[in-house]
């Protein structure tokens, strides 16, 4: 149960970003900041076929450039290191083969690595690589998805027997029946393109080994120290306790830097052959091709109602796509699993049935990308129900208010079962109705048609997991942490240092746990240090993902802070001679809990403790430092409801998003600038899954955008206004009640504009169902292609 706050505390309040100032004045410490001594660098050969056989390789000519250190294979690498799989041992229809850091004896898509040439420079690197010559022999390639398991298909790992890679169903109730007894059934098929994060700043690692002490060192920039440690130690033969990782500033994640990668394994392998640090950064063209793709998904579905627009019974078919193996250690099957769970999430639904298949084919790994399959799952839901509206003669947001599950009805479950608390989805969409103002909007779309504007409202509402719990990763015994831990010490000076297990990429994490900390302890926000990601100082924990940082992160600190409080008024009592219980503290100053008279600084406690501890009673000796931690057994759901106002030129396609509304319900709000922040970004970055975004390869595999130039992004000309607002049902898992708030946005996007797109191009009698949506499929659906 969420616990009240002192007034005055720190929650709730919007303080500058901890990072802020660094950040913008260019003095961030990323990875390709840091130097030492001997550092080399490292560039790889990548294939630049989709699948072939490796034959003979020439490295004469490379191996004779100037600065050139080493050139070595994968077959070398791979005689210092052992293979992975990406499977989960609770989900035994999971499967794909051992994957090497650098492909041995065939690639197996295009951009897959193949040789490491280590140099002086990156330059020069790059120019011996492109010295190096490779016999190749092409093999056929598997590149659609939707054939992938047709008996003609080539299979592209024999020893499978067919390119299955995961398959799960999931049933309940009477299905058939329901469908049967339908007053009105509705069908769609909706296709997802693939594509990846862009993030600021690409893959970046250096490595250094020390072999007089047997100790790897490792800067890279990613979310996840520990789980990084526990891997090079599986792999590389080293001891958890010889490698040391450390997380530095980080231009952004989103998903894509919570994997272990091949060339990230083979830069470790590199410092180690030769003894000296080892840099690799993924410049921009390999990033498309090397980092974890996402979203290339086909969903095929139907849903029955009543007369009275209730949902009797809703199924759907999901086709994915996995690229050549399963990603290392989150695997290729998480994102297909959670199209299942969280599908129909806000709704009464009692008859479902889902299907979702995962198929290789030669082409990037895909894996868990920001809100991890949720954006098909809300799609095929509500775009269903918008049809369903439609054939009822129902208004959308109304035929929303009949099935959602009541606010009071708590706990529940998602149709597929899994377990819902704290939820809000009538109060959001009551709140988004209000903000919107849905009879102006309307107003002003009548008015625009008339005009030949053809303008449209778009909806969705859904569920979001956050803080992933213990049976997401534990049963399947794959090495990610669901448990972080905070320790926090009181300094000499009167100052608070927390070092935690999550990490930062730019959500403001620290600045979250700060407040966090200042209000359990009483102490001044700018008293406050927060130290993260370095497996040498902080506690083991997960990192961040799945927004974490608040509620994992967030009541570890609350936790370890009141702990540490208690040892502080301890204290307090024995010098000042009263009951602990008398005092209090505020603004780093002990206080009577009484009157709030002022009786000791913090800043004076600390001196005494540590440097004239001669004032302390000899049989008494002050515990200043608190370790707390706190895991979650599944998921913290919070949940959303999103609107979405376009404006669409039927002549040339394209589309314009006029206005965007959030109202979220994600818990206890910490910082409210914070999380608004967190919400436009990730409007914003829906956006790029709703309109821009998409690896498009040809049918030999070959990735036909993997520049900037060709890849979209949604920049600042293309933001519209977004609103955000909140309802806040703390979350009764934790004493903070903290949710969390760093993903909705992205979730609900994709379908909030397609549905608002086919509302603007109803008068034609067409519609688009793919994602993005692009003006040729705008142009197909009014008929003027």
């Amino acid at each position: 149960m969420s616990t009240p706050l002192a007034s005055g505390s720190p929650i709730g309040q919007s303080p500058a970003r901890l990072m802020a100032r660094r950040a913008v004045e260019g003095r961030g410490r990323h990875v390709d900041d840091f130097t030492m001594a001997r550092t080399v660098e490292v560039a790889f050969v990548r294939s630049p076929f989709a699948h072939a056989d490796i034959g003979d390789i020439n490295t004469a000519a490379a191996s004779k450039l100037p600065g050139v250190v080493a050139i070595v294979t994968g077959r070398e690498i791979a005689n210092h290191m052992t293979p992975w799989t990406g499977i989960m041992d609770n989900q035994p229809a999971l499967k794909s083969v051992p994957q090497y850091a650098l492909a041995v004896d065939r690639a197996t898509w295009q951009g897959e690595p193949v040789i490491a040439v280590v140099a002086q420079t990156r330059s020069i690197a790059e120019d011996a690589a492109d010295m190096v010559v490779i016999d190749w022999t092409e093999k056929p390639v598997v590149a659609d998805m939707l054939s992938a398991l047709d008996p003609t298909a080539p299979v592209l790992h024999p020893e499978l027997g067919d390119n299955k890679m995961f398959e799960r169903s999931v049933e309940k109730g009477d299905v058939d029946t329901a469908f049967n007894n339908a007053a009105y059934v509705v069908e769609g098929t909706f296709d997802f393109g693939r594509h990846t994060g862009v993030t600021l700043e690409p893959r970046t690692m250096v490595s250094s080994w020390d072999a007089s002490e047997g100790q790897l060192t490792v800067h890279y920039g990613g979310q996840a120290v520990h789980m990084i440690q526990v891997l090079f130690s599986k792999h590389l033969g080293i001891p958890e306790r010889n490698i040391r990782v450390v997380a530095g500033d980080c231009g952004g994640s989103y998903g894509i830097k919570s994997h272990l990668y091949g060339d990230e394994f083979a830069t470790a392998v590199l410092s180690m052959m030769l003894n000296r640090p080892v840099r690799y950064r993924a410049d921009r063209i390999e990033s498309f091709v090397s980092d974890i793709h996402a979203r290339q998904h086909r969903l095929s579905g139907r849903m029955g109602v009543d007369i009275h627009g209730k949902i009797v019974a809703f199924e759907f078919d999901d086709i994915t796509a996995a690229g050549a193996y399963s990603a290392y250690p989150r695997t290729s099957c998480v994102e297909a699993n959670q199209v299942l769970n969280i599908a129909g999430g806000p709704y009464n639904i009692e008859n479902f049935r889902a299907k979702t298949t995962v198929v290789f084919q030669n082409m990037v790994p895909t894996s868990q990308y920001r809100a991890v399959g949720h954006p098909m799952g809300i799609v095929i839901c509500d775009s269903l129900l918008d049809k369903a509206a439609a054939a009822v003669g129902m208004d959308r947001m109304e035929i929303r208010r009949r099935n959602l599950i009541s606010d009071d009805a708590y706990p529940a479950a998602s149709p597929a079962g899994i377990p819902l608390h704290d939820l809000s989805h009538q109060a959001c969409l009551e709140k988004l109705a209000e903000v919107i103002n849905v009879e102006a909007l309307k107003e002003d779309q009548t008015a625009a048609r008339e005009r030949g504007i053809h303008r449209g409202i778009g909806y969705a509402s859904f569920i979001k997991g956050t803080n992933p719990g213990a049976l997401i990763y534990g049963p399947a015994k794959v090495p990610i942490s669901a448990q972080d831990g905070t320790t926090i010490r009181l300094e000499p000076a009167g100052g608070v240092t927390v070092l935690t297990g999550v990490t930062e990429q730019g959500q403001g994490t620290e600045t979250a746990l700060a407040q966090v900390v200042a209000s359990a302890i009483g102490v001044r926000f700018d008293d406050v240090r927060v130290v993260t990601g370095d497996t040498n100082a902080v506690p083991y924990g997960g990192g961040t993902y799945g927004s974490r940082g608040a509620g994992i992160g967030g009541e570890a600190s609350w936790k370890a802070g009141q702990t540490l409080r208690k040892q502080i008024l301890e204290l307090a009592g024995v010098l000042l001679q009263t009951d602990a219980d008398t005092l209090d503290i505020q603004e780093s100053i002990v206080i009577n809990a009484d009157d709030h008279a002022e009786r000791i600084s913090l800043a004076e406690l600390g001196n005494i403790a540590f440097l004239r501890s001669f004032e302390l009673p000899d049989d008494y000796h002050p515990v200043l430092v608190a370790t707390e931690r706190f895991r979650v057994r599944d998921y913290i759901f919070t949940n959303a409801a999103h609107a979405a106002y376009v404006e669409v030129d039927p002549d040339t396609g394209f589309i314009k998003v006029l206005n965007y509304w959030v109202v979220e319900d994600c818990g206890r709000v910490i910082n409210p600038q914070l999380v608004a922040e967190q919400q436009r970004g990730s409007v914003v970055h829906g956006l790029g899954d709703a309109l821009y975004e998409h690896c498009i390869y040809d049918a030999a595999g070959q990735l036909q955008n993997a520049t900037m130039a060709d890849y979209l992004v949604p920049m600042s000309g293309e933001s519209p206004d977004i609103v955000i607002e909140h309802v806040s049902t703390p979350t009764s898992k934790t004493t903070l009640g903290a949710k969390g708030a760093g993903e909705s946005g992205m979730a609900g996007v994709p379908q909030s504009i397609l549905s608002a797109v086919n509302d603007a191009i109803r008068p034609f009698e067409g519609e688009v169902s793919a994602v993005p949506i692009t003006p040729e499929d705008v142009l197909k659906a009014t008929g003027r292609l």
